[in-house]
């Protein structure tokens, strides 16, 4: 399977939702300064693994982001998460 291929359909529909309600009350902050996020899935060890978008993506704060204010956010919502990693933009072009 492709690294950025969605996971969904193997993903629980509750978990998948949880996740993707968690970003979104996480995205307001984000597109404020420019940016997004998306969920590309969650592996079978509970690692989320997201898409920084716009300019998320090439943001030199994009570690601090993910740390510091997506993945407790995440942690705090959603149980059973092991982690979040933020993968390279599909589209280099796009977050330029």
């Amino acid at each position: 399977m492709p690294i950025h291929q969605t996971m969904r359909e193997s993903l629980p529909r509750e978990l998948h939702e949880r996740v993707e309600a968690a970003l979104d009350r996480i995205r307001p902050g984000l597109i404020a300064d420019g940016g997004n996020v998306e969920l590309l899935g969650v592996a079978a060890d509970g690692t989320v693994r997201l898409e920084l978008q716009g300019a998320c993506a090439s943001c030199p704060a994009q570690s601090a982001t993910l740390r510091y204010a997506i993945e407790p956010a995440l942690h705090r919502e959603v149980e059973g998460l092991q982690g979040v990693v933020a993968l390279p933009p599909r589209d280099p072009e796009a977050s330029t």
